[in-house]
Parts: structure tokens; C-alpha cells; sequence
């Protein structure tokens, strides 16, 4: 956005609270003119709204007033195993505390698309939104619009003015990697997720920091699809090269396809090559070899984002503090084949 646009653009109840130093909540009781708000901080919320010439909408007026313990939730990309396990903890979570929760599951996640969906939950009275985000595109297409209702954000990048939960991926691929190097590979590459993914992303900056930091080459990543089968494609590929004797693939689904593809071409794993994937689904402790991986615990991460809800609507924008996922070290890894000409003879 230009500095134009900034300047001409209305003030939203958002950026009022940013030049308040207060949450958007405590803008919107002294909007409501309710109790329980400092005179001092008052006062400085009704600074920032003549200082931004902010005039608040009926949404944001009607904020703190709507108590309907009725949530929003907004689960975007296809049905994959890490946000829809998210989803289902986070909806175990909100049972727990006895708010009820109106889900909308989107493939698209175009602005317009978006916009309708978050409209349509605010117009079922939901005091609050969660949006699972898998692509920054979710993300930007709700940031800085006024719904009247807090959005907390489950996405691993920090993107625009919402509360957000996540899962420390950049943590998580250093982990896979830094397992790899300690085994003694050198020649580490590189799967990556779809490269409008925030989560592939982030496992590619976190595998390309960890070889940089050890002095170790990151040859351009293979992107792939999340799916078995381009992991299967990717694989076929490197199993070409004589020099490569590690992977690291940024989801278990596309490690099974590159694995696949080793041992159609002839190559042990992890006798020639060693496969470290990301997410430890439940099957990968049953592939061929069972596959080390990186664990994320989606259950804690469902219940973070219920926590982040709470503490949103009770007037605290402190979020829980996010996750490292854990190494789980199975036997698709090893230390490499010391003299790679009889290997690959």
C-alpha cells in the first residue's frame, strides 16, 4: 500500500487502538460509553479517534455488547491433516467452555470469497472469528477490515493487525536439518511446500538457515504440492544425483511419494539416502521405513487459538506463546554411507 493510500484511507476502530496504546476492545467501550475504563485511558482513546478522524461504525460500536458465546471459524486451503486436526481441537476446546462454534470450510481464499464468509459469521451473531490460514492470501483479504468482532489468526507468519496463535515452523525445519547435519550429511536438499504457503515458507527459511549456519551448500528447493504424488515426481529426480544423501521434505504425505521413488530407483532408505518429513502423521510411523519426522502438536495448537479467543474477549490481546514442534527420530534416517563410489557403482 502506498503512502497515498495510507494517508486517504478511513481510520478503522484498529488503528485507533494502535494509537492508543489499547486494544480494540477498550476503544469500543468508550464508544459504547460503558464502565470499567480508566479515565486516563479514556482519554487517550478519545484523543486517538479525533486525531484519526475516526467515525465508528455500528459494528464496532455494537462490539462488546454482543455476548451470544457463539463463535466463528474459518478453516481455509484443502481438508489436510494439520488444520483440520487444528480445527477439530480448537472445536473440543470451545465446547469445554460452552461456546458453540459455526464453521466455514473454504478451498478459495480470494479477498471477495473471504470478506462474504467473515460478513455472513458476524451476521450469525458470533462474538469472535477464528481463521485457520494456510496461504497469506486468507489473511491479507481480512486484515484492517472492521467486522466488529476480534479475528485470531492460526498462521505461522505475521502478517497485518490480527491476534494470531502458531507453530513454530521455522523452529520445526532447523530441528530436521540440524538432525541430518549431526548425523553427518552434507548434501542436504530440500522438498518444499507450495510457495503461496506460509508453512513452506517458513521450512524453507528454517532449512536454508541451518545449512547457511554449518557452511553447507541449499541447492534451489523442488517445490511440490503437499500431495504423495509430487513427492513421488521430486523424488524420481533426485534420485539422480550421486551427491545428495539426505532430504528433507516439508510434509510426511510428499516424504512417502520421494521415498517411494528411492526405492523404485534403487535406493535404500536410509541406506543411500536418509528422509526426514514434517507434521507426524499417523501413518508415518508405519511407512517403509518408519519415518523420522518433525511432530506438531495440532491438540495444543487448537486449544491456543481457544485460549487466544478468551483472552481476546476479556479485554487481554496477550496470545499464548507459540509452539516449537518436536524431532521425532525414527529409522529413515542414518549416518551416511561412508564411501559413496561403491554406493552408487
Amino acid at each position: 500500500m502506498s503512502d497515498h493510500d495510507d494517508k486517504t484511507r478511513a481510520a478503522t476502530i484498529f488503528d485507533v487502538a494502535r494509537l492508543a496504546g489499547v486494544s480494540h476492545q477498550t476503544v469500543s467501550r468508550v464508544l459504547n460509553d460503558l464502565p470499567n475504563v480508566r479515565p486516563a485511558t479514556r482519554a487517550r482513546v478519545e484523543q486517538a479517534i479525533k486525531q484519526l478522524r475516526y467515525v465508528p461504525s455500528p459494528a464496532a460500536r455494537a462490539l462488546v455488547t454482543r455476548r451470544t458465546r457463539t463463535l466463528g471459524l474459518i478453516v481455509t486451503g484443502a481438508p489436510d491433516y494439520g488444520p483440520s486436526s487444528t480445527a477439530l481441537h480448537f472445536n473440543e476446546a470451545a465446547r469445554d467452555a460452552r461456546y458453540a462454534v459455526i464453521t466455514a470450510s473454504m478451498l478459495e481464499t480470494d479477498a471477495a470469497s473471504m470478506r462474504s464468509t467473515a460478513e455472513l459469521l458476524v451476521r450469525q451473531n458470533v462474538e469472535a472469528i477464528v481463521l485457520i490460514a494456510a496461504q497469506r492470501a486468507a489473511l491479507d483479504a481480512l486484515d484492517g477490515i472492521e467486522l466488529g468482532v476480534p479475528i485470531i489468526a492460526v498462521a505461522s507468519e505475521d502478517r497485518g493487525e490480527m491476534h494470531r496463535v502458531w507453530l513454530d515452523q521455522y523452529a520445526g525445519a532447523r530441528l530436521a536439518v540440524e538432525h541430518l547435519i549431526a548425523l553427518g550429511h552434507r548434501e542436504i536438499r530440500h522438498v518444499a511446500g507450495p510457495t503461496n504457503a506460509m508453512d513452506a515458507a517458513e521450512r524453507v527459511r528454517g532449512w536454508s538457515a541451518a545449512l547457511g549456519e554449518h557452511g553447507l551448500p541449499a541447492r534451489e528447493p523442488l517445490v511440490g504440492d503437499w500431495s504423495p504424488g509430487s513427492g513421488y515426481v521430486h523424488g524420481r529426480a533426485l534420485a539422480g544425483d550421486p551427491d545428495m544423501t539426505a532430504v528433507f521434505v516439508s510434509n510426511d504425505q510428499m516424504a512417502l511419494g520421494v521415498m517411494h521413488a528411492l526405492a523404485e530407483a534403487g535406493r535404500s532408505v536410509p541406506g543411500d539416502v536418509s528422509v526426514v518429513g514434517f507434521d507426524d502423521i499417523p501413518e508415518a510411523a508405519f511407512f517403509a521405513p518408519p519415518l523420522t519426522t518433525i511432530r506438531q502438536d495440532f491438540d495444543a495448537l487448537g486449544r491456543d487459538a481457544m485460549a487466544g479467543v478468551l483472552a481476546v474477549l476479556g479485554d487481554d490481546d496477550r496470545m499464548p506463546a507459540p509452539r516449537v514442534p518436536d524431532l521425532v527420530v525414527r529409522t529413515s534416517t542414518a549416518a551416511p554411507t561412508r564411501d559413496r563410489a561403491a554406493v552408487t557403482s
